[in-house]
């Protein structure tokens, strides 16, 4: 079964928002696993507009399940990430200032960059994953970096499911294939949702995670954490 690892970025900006320590992001990891997901993932920025370098210390000793780090592989992130020694460590492409991640990785122009971080971490026994669209050369070149996973962008799939979910999902499935093909496991994550979840876990089976934060968090808002995390974890069985 594809794991669910929940993303509480949104928690800690809802935080910083009003200053103080409500709601409690280190509370939320915990309850989180609580309520069944498979693990917690957070999204350090230099600017620390939602979660902080602080939160990520705090929230290493409660995780029973696994902790994922995302972000850009600054000399500051990298030496994070290492102190911390999550399970995964999910890297993205995106600058400082933008708003969300919004792009994967060229992992031909960018192959020795992300060779040279992915064998720091491997050293510190951190699985790795790049963040990636479907281009399947920048896939199959993936491989090249030493990184053990892919995440797949997801946003392309999200925008274009409601109008037409086969076509939406088609280069997901032949990008997941490429994965496959090289040795990659796969993780997926961006814009995922109640709505598009489960037809994207049907067509690519073997799908290992998906990473979900501002659906799930909005859902919450509406139905609770608990059952927000429960009706994702349906959404994922086979």
């Amino acid at each position: 079964m594809t794991k669910l690892s929940v993303n509480i970025n949104k928690v800690a900006t809802l935080r910083n928002s009003r200053g103080g320590d409500m709601p409690n992001v280190v509370k939320s990891a915990v309850d989180v696993q609580l309520f069944g997901a498979d693990g917690v993932t957070v999204h350090p920025r230099p600017d620390e507009r939602h979660i902080t370098y602080q939160d990520v210390m705090d929230i290493k000793p409660i995780i029973k399940t696994e902790f994922n780090i995302e972000g850009y592989p600054s000399r500051n992130f990298i030496d994070l990430v290492k102190k911390v020694k999550p399970h995964q460590v999910t890297l993205v492409p995106d600058p400082p200032e933008a708003i969300t991640s919004n792009a994967g990785w060229d992992t031909i122009k960018n192959k020795s960059f992300l060779q040279e971080i992915i064998s720091e971490f491997s050293e510190y026994g951190i699985r790795t994953s790049i963040f990636i669209d479907t281009d399947l050369d920048n896939i199959s070149n993936a491989a090249a970096t030493g990184t053990d996973r892919v995440e797949l962008y997801t946003e392309p799939y999200a925008a274009m499911y409601a109008k037409d979910r086969e076509k939406a999902i088609a280069p997901f499935v032949a990008a997941a294939e490429m994965a496959k093909k090289v040795g990659l496991k796969i993780n997926a994550g961006h814009d995922l949702s109640l709505e598009n979840l489960k037809f994207f876990s049907e067509k690519i089976p073997f799908l290992a995670e998906v990473s979900i934060g501002h659906a799930l968090i909005c859902d919450a808002l509406y139905i609770g954490l608990e059952k927000a995390v429960k009706l994702y974890k349906e959404q994922l069985k086979r």
